[in-house]
């Protein structure tokens, strides 16, 4: 009996400490609390097409229209002038350059002067006895010759009886001879024709030049012009003369520039057509990078937005009724940051923040400014809750 009696009491505590361990894991058990649904804000502008100017973005360095490189015809000792040669130094237009000692040269220049100038004093005793009606003409010419100055030019002949005399005497190839020589000479001096100034100076005083070598670059810089790509689609509507926008990386400087030559081919490995564009500036610099905006074209009810906003190329998400859907559109233009567009329906509302990943059918919520800003996002779309 007390055996019996044990064993029910055993059961009896088996079964209760069951009972007690499947209450104590149900106690420890957490309730997983509903996921809140998130709904996130968004920023839009309503739609109101208009007329859109394509601008085309271009860009190069400038570089002086009128540049002239210095190159030496003769040889000799590089003299000093009145100002030093080196780069950055100024020159007004006819001022000297480059100055070569020439006085070796200059004394056989001289030399063949002189010898004209007696080959003609041998003739005038034949020329006063047998044509003294040409006489005065000749015995004036020798009068007028200087032979510290440019050599005249011969009388001019009136019968063919003179001309054959003066030829038989070698006058004529004297002559020339002589003005070969001065015309080697002016070539020891080298005057600038322009005022600008020197970017480059590859000589110094005392240098032996030799002929054919490189003494340095010399520009103008009163006008620059910058060389541009633009794509051949649009070269039916660049023109000469038309302005352009120009400004520095910075945006910091605008300059206008005016479309002075259109090259009149097409690149054939990027379909592009050269433009240049003249410009000027006393701040503008050789080399310096400028942007260009040309006026190609207007789009016809059509807006601009970010690129970013574009999806697919070919779709932007606009809000209905709190909900996220996609329409198709048609760009018409893309920039590097902006992008225009038709067949968006005017009063569409649209996005002018792109949301992370959005997609059609999407819960959203439109922010609503604290005052209300109406204003023209761009030039076409108005925007009416637009974060500022």
């Amino acid at each position: 009996m007390r055996n019996i009696i044990l064993s029910i009491l055993g059961i009896l505590l088996i079964v209760v400490a069951v009972f007690a361990a499947m209450k104590i894991v149900d106690s420890k058990t957490k309730i997983k609390p509903k996921a809140a649904k998130v709904i996130k804000t968004v920023f839009v502008d309503t739609v109101q097409n208009g007329t859109v100017p394509i601008k085309i973005s271009a860009n190069g360095n400038l570089t002086a229209k009128r540049r002239l490189e210095l190159f030496s015809e003769v040889q000799g000792v590089f003299r000093g002038g009145a100002k030093l040669f080196k780069t950055g130094q100024p020159y007004q237009k006819g001022q000297k350059l480059i100055r070569i000692d020439a006085s070796e040269y200059y004394a056989s220049v001289q030399s063949a002067k002189s010898n004209l100038y007696n080959l003609i004093t041998s003739i005038m005793p034949d020329l006063r006895l047998d044509y003294p009606d040409i006489y005065d003409k000749w015995q004036a010419y020798l009068i007028n010759f200087d032979i510290n100055k440019v050599t005249p030019e011969l009388p001019e002949t009136t019968s063919e009886k003179e001309k054959y005399f003066i030829t038989g005497r070698n006058i004529y190839s004297t002559y020339y001879n002589v003005k070969n020589l001065e015309q080697r000479l002016s070539k020891y001096t080298i005057s600038a024709p322009f005022s600008g100034i020197l970017t480059e100076a590859l000589v110094t005083e005392g240098t032996l030049i030799r002929q054919g070598q490189k003494l340095g670059e010399f520009i103008d810089t009163s006008a620059y012009e910058i060389e541009v790509a633009i794509s051949k689609e649009y070269s039916d509507l660049l023109k000469i003369g038309e302005t352009v926008e120009l400004s520095n990386l910075d945006k910091s400087k605008e300059y206008q520039g005016v479309v002075t030559r259109i090259n009149g081919s097409v690149d054939q490995a990027t379909q592009t057509i050269t433009t240049f564009i003249e410009v000027k500036d006393p701040s503008l610099k050789e080399g310096m990078y400028l942007e260009a905006n040309l006026n190609a074209r207007k789009a016809e009810n059509a807006i601009e937005i970010d690129r970013n906003l574009l999806q697919q190329n070919n779709k932007v998400f606009v809000v209905r009724d709190s909900i996220l859907d996609v329409i198709n559109v048609q760009p018409v233009y893309f920039s590097d940051k902006k992008v225009i567009l038709t067949g968006v329906p005017d009063g569409d509302v649209i996005l002018n923040k792109p949301v992370p990943g959005a997609y059609a059918g999407m819960l959203v919520k439109i922010y609503q400014s604290k005052k209300n800003k109406q204003g023209a996002k761009g030039n076409n779309i108005i925007s009416t809750n637009s974060k500022q």
